[in-house]
Parts: C-alpha cells; structure tokens; sequence
C-alpha cells in the first residue's frame, strides 16, 4: 500500500472532528430546519431537515366558524413562508377569493375565503390546542396530529433556522432528510 493512503482515514476523521467542532458556526444555504416541540415539557414531535421549496401544510377546524382551514407552506432560508390559506365551508359553498393583503381581515371576520401569492415569513409559532379543531401538520410523508401529541389545552411550538453543518450531516447520515 502506498504511504500517502495510509494517511487517508486518519486525515477523515481530524476532517471529521474539525467539523463537528466548528459545525455549530456554520449553516448550510439552501435548506431549513424545521422542529416541533411539546410547549410544556420540551420534547421534540418531530424534526425534519427541509431543502428550500420543499412544503407542508398545516390543516385544522376553525370552530367559531365552522370552517376547515388550509393553510401551505414553503421552506425558505431557514423559514417557512405562508403562501396560501383557504378557510373552506364544509357543505362545500365555494370560498371567496381575497387579495394577499386582505387575509388578516378575513382570519378574524369569519367567512369562507381562499388566497394564494401569501409571503408570510415565520420562524416561531405557538400553536394552542382545544377540544375542537384536530390541527395536523403534513411534511413530506410525515403527518403529526397536535391533539394526540399534546392533548386538549397542550401547546405546540414550532420553530425553523438554516441548519447548521452538524444538523445537517446528522440528517444526511441518519436519512433525515425528507
């Protein structure tokens, strides 16, 4: 064997090791951390690693309205911006649609309505769960239902960021990655 292989493996794991000393300082582009946590004890619902442009979405029951709500999603740098809601009747009447601007009016007045071309950015959000409504989040294949997670008054807490390089190689290396 060559001498310059022998030095090979030894090299990878100092490669290795300068990494994940350093990994915490650095993110990786084009991706975003996604975790979900119970508000209460801290325990991790799920964590997935998301490429930008990857989506989920997030559906629930408005009870006050009686509404079904549908709300999409895209992972962007580290964040995941709102690009449409539909607040859909459950007899079927179809939704008014509505410009972008006009969703927070429409989120407190009530009413079946749809918009797209949102780009709402968020990277914290608290979710309270109440007896009605079975909020569900969907990434990927992945579905997790809050109520089950958490139960009646539980919260879910979720929260993004760019990943940083340990985060992303412990996906890459566990099949994080969706």
């Amino acid at each position: 064997m060559l001498p310059y292989k022998k030095l090979i493996v030894p090299a990878l794991a100092v490669g290795t090791i300068f990494v994940m000393w350093f990994a915490p300082e650095f993110t990786v582009p084009r991706h975003t951390r996604l975790e979900l946590t119970d508000g209460e004890t801290r325990r991790s619902l799920l964590s997935v690693l998301l490429r930008d442009g990857e989506t989920s979405t997030l559906m629930w029951h408005n009870s006050l309205f009686d509404l079904d709500v549908t709300e999409d999603f895209v992972a962007i740098a580290g964040a995941l911006v709102q690009t449409s809601v539909t607040f859909a009747d459950p007899r079927g009447l179809p939704p008014m649609q509505i410009k972008p601007e006009e969703v927070e009016d429409f989120y407190h007045t009530g009413g079946p309505f749809t918009t797209t071309g949102l780009q709402r950015r968020f990277t914290r959000i608290v979710y309270r769960i109440g007896e009605i409504g079975t909020p569900r989040l969907v990434v990927g294949k992945r579905v997790l239902d809050f109520k089950h997670e958490v139960g009646f008054g539980g919260q879910v807490v979720l929260s993004t960021a760019q990943p940083n390089v340990y985060y992303f190689l412990r996906g890459v290396f566990t099949n994080f990655v969706l």
